[in-house]
């Protein structure tokens, strides 16, 4: 049979996933392999989410709720939003990729940071519509940039935030001096996939309570208590109508394995991807399993005390070792082998260590790691001290 495929869909690299571990303790004959490539959660999954999940295991002969009503309600409950504000999906690239195919198509253009996250350019790319990459500003985003190459012909930007793979940040301030340039008709889509790790206090998070204030309060005349606005339940204007924020159970939540993300957006946008998203498109279990995870507060905290630590341990390991390493916002970071990223990525594998080399995102010398718990991080330092010898 010949297949008749449009071009735009030849046009997509095909994503190409790391060998799973098992396979590769057996190619190499290693056990306890260390994976510090793909920006997990080391400390493992919430205790209460795993037992949630245990409770309702009797129960998969049945569809999951279509609506996610139950997490829905909750996330809305957490933001101070309207439950028409939510929307649920398969991990947050599900929700990239239907906004993708609601609001792109031939013709329509998507801008969004070169490098960044991948789903981007193949959402865009699979709608039918044109990306349109804007170099980064050495690590940083390019806000500028991105501001100036808006086109009548520009019908989204993706924002990343902190950016993945360089954990660069940009703030508050930065965010709406970008806003005030933007078109009226323009949806900015800013991925917070792990805001939760960021230590900048000044860093633009879309679903603080003070950011979405700002906008409202010249309205209104009563003084409001922000401390007093969560427990009140009071809903809270969205930063701004055109503002869509994306955000991901994988990274602080342990839950990658489940692939549960979410947005916030205006209601009218959630109706439009309500129409074209599949009907059970988050399974039972990674809704309870979320649903569960928003309570556990200290698994939380302790998976971002975890990696705190861990980075500030293996930057300073690093630092004595004549590493440089790139400051970061994320649960991951950058650093430079001064040689070949993909020969120490390879030599990395001999020992057990997965990491990722970051060559073919423009950073020949490059490495991307998150940090492990503390066993893994020190057996990572052990390896990068043979490897950079030989």
């Amino acid at each position: 049979m010949r297949l008749n495929v449009p071009d735009y869909i030849m046009s997509i690299k095909p994503y190409e996933p790391g060998k799973p571990i098992d396979e590769l303790e057996r190619e190499y004959g290693i056990k306890n392999i260390v994976k510090l490539a793909s920006n997990e959660n080391p400390v493992g999954t919430s205790p209460l989410a795993v037992k949630a999940i245990g409770d309702h295991l009797a129960t998969m002969n049945r569809y999951p709720d279509g609506s996610a009503f139950k997490l829905t309600a909750k996330l809305a409950e957490r933001f101070n939003v309207k439950y028409e504000n939510v929307i649920v999906g398969n991990g947050s690239d599900d929700i990239i990729a239907l906004l993708a195919h609601a609001f792109l198509g031939t013709g329509r253009e998507a801008l969004m940071p070169l490098p960044s996250f991948l789903m981007y350019e193949i959402s865009v790319r699979a709608s039918g519509g044109t990306p349109v990459m804007v170099t980064l500003n050495g690590l940083s985003l390019d806000l500028d940039a991105l501001a100036n190459s808006v086109t009548e012909k520009t019908a989204m930007i993706f924002l990343t935030n902190p950016n993945n793979p360089t954990g660069s940040h940009f703030t508050t301030t930065e965010f709406d001096a970008f806003m005030a340039k933007i078109p009226s008709d323009v949806m900015v889509i800013v991925d917070e996939a792990y805001i939760e790790f960021a230590r900048d206090p000044n860093i633009f998070n879309s679903l603080n309570v003070e950011n979405r204030l700002r906008n409202s309060l010249l309205n209104r005349t009563e003084v409001i208590d922000l401390e007093s606005v969560s427990t009140a339940r009071e809903i809270i204007p969205l930063v701004d109508s055109r503002v869509i924020s994306l955000r991901t159970f994988s990274k602080a939540y342990g839950l990658a394995g489940f692939r549960v993300g979410y947005g916030i957006m205006d209601s009218e946008i959630v109706s439009v991807l309500h129409r074209i998203r599949q009907p059970f498109n988050v399974n039972s279990l990674a809704q309870i399993a979320a649903a569960a995870a928003l309570d556990d507060y200290g698994f939380f905290e302790l998976g971002i005390k975890t990696m705190h630590k861990g980075i500030d341990y293996l930057v300073k390991e690093l630092s004595a070792m004549g590493i440089k390493t790139f400051p970061t916002q994320a649960n991951f970071f950058l650093l430079d082998v001064k040689r070949d990223a993909t020969e120490v990525f390879k030599e990395m594998l001999r020992y057990g260590i997965i990491t990722r080399s970051m060559k073919s995102y423009g950073f020949p010398s490059c490495l991307r790691i998150s940090a492990g718990l503390p066993n893994e991080n020190r057996a990572f330092i052990e390896a990068l001290k043979k490897v950079i010898s030989l």
